[in-house]
């Protein structure tokens, strides 16, 4: 099990990012996939037609996303969190992703930093 730590400043405010990371509308327009999520704790969601599922922890609104990721049988749980703090006029997003599986790690970094935040900023600065 492995652990990934990553940030990114986004030309945004926290409350855009955070609804970017929230609304299961936003979400889709930046995955082009259909999504299932909203800011409730333990509800579940669903991305890329379920190629990411779990469910939300903790959530603390325009500030903290906190989220269990399955991965099916696994000893610990597959915890994310996400920080969205202001950096002067951006917001910057800290990720944390504890308890990846060896076998997924490297799929898991390309895919925060390219699919999942890398689109998120694109989406947003885009707009």
């Amino acid at each position: 099990m492995k652990e990934f730590t990553f940030s990114l400043e986004i030309t945004s405010s926290q409350e855009e990012v955070y609804n970017a990371l929230t609304n299961s509308f936003q979400i889709e327009l930046w995955t082009g996939y259909p999504a299932v999520m909203d800011e409730n704790p333990g509800t579940i969601f669903s991305l890329w037609e379920g190629d990411i599922t779990g469910v939300n922890l903790e959530i603390v609104k325009d500030y903290k996303i906190v989220q269990e990721w399955f991965f099916g049988e696994t000893e610990s749980p597959s915890i994310v969190t996400l920080l969205i703090k202001k950096a002067g006029s951006r917001s910057r997003i800290e990720l944390t992703h504890t308890n990846i599986p060896d076998e997924a790690y490297d799929e898991i970094v390309e895919g925060w930093k390219d699919y999942y935040l890398g689109s998120v900023k694109n989406f947003l600065e885009f707009y």
